[in-house]
């Protein structure tokens, strides 16, 4: 018995986003008709229909991807039928198939066996079945051979976004628009954004999304916004995402008319129990509570004199019986001016390691300062062996120049994710920390603090596309290479001429050393502007806090440079491992790049580089402009080779990138010269302009 699948609804949908300009809507899931005619004949011969065997939504999700992606490809329609395994006949189809391959190792995994005649995917579930379809029209997008058989599985069980989007429709640290959830419109209008949003997750492997702001309002918690989040999680369940609700741990208060939010009150407990009753009539398959707590004035148990295990074993007792965790934030600090907020984190968790219910998660930022465009990985990964740590990395360009600056986040996950702690001898990665591996944690997370927004193109700079990508591939499996990622999303992106292909890549890889030469280089961290983050402010000395000062971290005075932190004016170093102590306590044989993370130096300390400290700062920022203009000049000469409308977008943003790469240096040089009086290294042209007018440029943010 053979019957059609596809459903209409469904095809309106996905046809509406293959109809519209090349605005970058799409993302990577690029469908259009391979221009290799010879392969693009062999694709269309081999598969001229996708056979169903599980009825289920999400594999009938799958079935449409599939059909879609065929019809862009090759611009012929396949059939789509459902059928017995009796009914089964492979020849010049794809079979999606329930079932546990070899090698497959979890629910999610797949197995694909290819070839001219037929290809079956198989997976233990549908939501397998999901990603092994987009693995495989991965593999016709980037023209691999038709003949393969490949074996996958995720390494990491909750792979997420974590939105900072508020009720009123803003983004905290969004730079591509508006929220891309339409609260005043839910639940009785569905943004067909919504399905592109989850098609794109799911592609990549992403089967979670935390939809609202860390610092979040109480207002998600009401019945009237948990209706609103269930019409999103409808849409998501179908391609494999869970949604999560981040909570003001105040709730109890604000909504519930307590005295108090105490988390061992037995009133308090009972209420977050009946809200997550409520919740889970609106969503049985809610994925759980994400918490930031006591943190940047964000209410939480400390309030009361309890711990942070206190708080997450709590909400951990209101789910015992449901499948959801609790993943609290380890992003805490203190205002101390004579402290470390380096070493924060860890001195406030570390005593708790152990204490946490099997449903809670810490999940740590990849650095213990927060997000810097190059920081040393965060000691509490080495140092958790009781306790499910997850990793949060940032997709959104907080400190990376926003929406116009060009900076590829590939090779950032990567060295953190294979950075060895040394938690249990050579080998330890960051990565098999997080994925599990190494300490038996029963459940690992990885989160992407995300910048999807409202602009035409999701994330403002075209190629902040692939720091999602790159995250979402990375999750999925923390071994693939920033390199590999690169070419795939080019690829998949941009262009199929392998000129192209290579000279993008390149540009990639090279973007965010770039970066780092004219922003931060030889390790000095947190120099932006004050509140907006954006543009240098290396003369930041008083705020609200003094470690949101720019003073308080490079240390900058007349005897040198740097924060200190092998025992002078820190002792942070001993947070880690001896043999990571051991690899960054000696500034002449450790790796610049966290130079002076670590030391404080003089002036004219020699390097290992044969410079002094001060004529290897200028070089670095100056090298870094002038790579800004090679990376002009190289996007330039693809004119005409990519897409006119990404093409302009990207040189004009180019353009915005080499004034503010000028503008980064000389703030930093004018600045800083005050302290070292020393001249720039021969060969370097002195600024046409003072250190008031870069002031003068940082305080235009400002205005009102």
């Amino acid at each position: 018995m053979v019957r059609k699948t596809l459903g209409l609804l469904t095809v309106l949908i996905l046809w509406s986003f293959a109809l519209k300009a090349d605005d970058g809507s799409r993302l990577w899931l690029k469908y259009d008709l391979l221009e290799n005619q010879a392969y693009r004949k062999s694709v269309s011969k081999a598969f001229k229909k996708v056979i169903l065997t599980d009825n289920s939504e999400t594999s009938k999700v799958a079935a449409n991807e599939l059909a879609f992606a065929l019809k862009g490809l090759t611009g012929k329609s396949p059939l789509v039928v459902t059928a017995l395994q009796s009914d089964l006949s492979t020849s010049k189809a794809i079979v999606l198939r329930i079932g546990r391959p070899d090698g497959v190792e979890n629910e999610e995994g797949f197995e694909i066996i290819s070839s001219k005649k037929g290809t079956t995917i198989t997976a233990p579930s549908s939501k397998g079945l999901l990603y092994g379809a987009f693995a495989f029209i991965r593999k016709l997008q980037t023209q691999n051979p038709l003949e393969f058989t490949f074996t996958d599985s995720p390494k990491v069980q909750i792979r997420m976004l974590n939105h900072w989007d508020n009720a009123n429709g803003t983004v905290e640290r969004g730079y591509a628009g508006s929220s891309i959830w339409k609260w005043f419109e839910l639940p009785y209008r569905i943004d067909p954004r919504y399905i592109q949003y989850a098609r794109a997750n799911a592609s990549v492997g992403i089967n979670g999304a935390s939809i609202n702001n860390v610092n979040a309002s109480s207002r998600f918690l009401t019945t009237e916004y948990l209706e609103k989040i269930k019409a999103v999680a409808d849409v998501m369940r179908p391609y494999g995402i869970k949604v999560y609700i981040s909570v003001n741990f105040r709730s109890p208060r604000t909504l519930g008319g307590l005295d108090t939010s105490d988390p061992l009150d037995p009133e308090v407990r009972a209420w977050w129990k009946a809200k997550t009753e409520e919740i889970h009539r609106f969503i049985p398959d809610f994925g759980g509570y994400l918490v930031k707590a006591n943190s940047e004035g964000e209410p939480g148990p400390q309030d009361y004199g309890r711990t942070h295990a206190d708080g997450a074993n709590m909400l951990a007792d209101a789910l015992k019986g449901y499948e959801g965790v609790v993943i609290w934030r380890a992003f805490v600090y203190k205002a101390d001016p004579n402290g470390d907020r380096f070493k924060e984190a860890y001195n406030q968790f570390k005593p708790l390691d152990g204490t946490f219910d099997k449903k809670v998660i810490v999940q740590v930022k990849n650095g213990p300062i927060d997000f810097m465009p190059r920081e040393p990985f965060h000691p509490m990964f080495g140092a958790f062996p009781k306790t499910p740590l997850a990793m949060e990395f940032q997709i959104t360009q907080e400190y990376l120049g926003h929406s116009t600056h060009f900076t590829y986040l590939g090779p950032m996950y990567e060295e953190t994710l294979d950075t060895d702690t040394y938690a249990n001898g050579p080998g330890s990665t960051v990565g098999e920390v997080v994925d599990g591996s190494l300490h038996n944690y029963p459940v690992t997370v990885m989160a992407g603090v995300a910048n999807t927004g409202s602009d035409a193109n999701w994330t403002g700079h075209p190629f902040g596309q692939s720091n999602w990508y790159a995250f979402g591939r990375l999750a999925w499996d923390h071994t693939l290479t920033a390199e590999e990622i690169a070419t795939e999303w080019t690829k998949m992106t941009l262009s199929q001429d392998d000129e192209v292909v290579n000279k993008v890549s390149d540009l990639m890889m090279r973007s965010l050393p770039t970066y780092v030469k004219y922003t931060y280089p030889l390790g000095l961290h947190h120099m932006m502007g004050e509140g907006h983050h954006y543009g240098p402010q290396p003369w930041l000395a008083k705020s609200g806090r003094p470690d949101w000062t720019s003073v308080y971290y490079h240390r900058a005075a007349e005897d040198g440079i740097g924060f200190d932190r092998t025992g002078k004016m820190s002792d942070a170093l001993e947070l880690y491992a001896p043999e990571v102590q051991k690899k960054w306590n000696d500034p002449q044989k450790m790796d610049l790049n966290y130079l002076m993370w670590f030391h404080h130096l003089p002036w004219d300390y020699k390097l290992p580089s044969g410079q002094t400290v001060w004529n290897e700062l200028m070089t670095r920022y100056y090298e870094g402009v002038k790579e800004v203009e090679e990376l002009q000049k190289e996007w330039n000469s693809l004119g005409g080779k990519i897409d006119r409308e990404t093409f302009e977008n990207v040189k004009g943003r180019l353009a915005i990138q080499q004034k503010e790469a000028l503008w980064w240096r000389d703030a930093c040089y004018l600045y800083f010269k005050e302290f070292s009086k020393l001249p720039l290294p021969s060969g370097l042209q002195e600024p046409n302009r003072t250190l008031e007018d870069v002031k003068d440029l940082e305080k235009i943010y400002h205005l009102r």
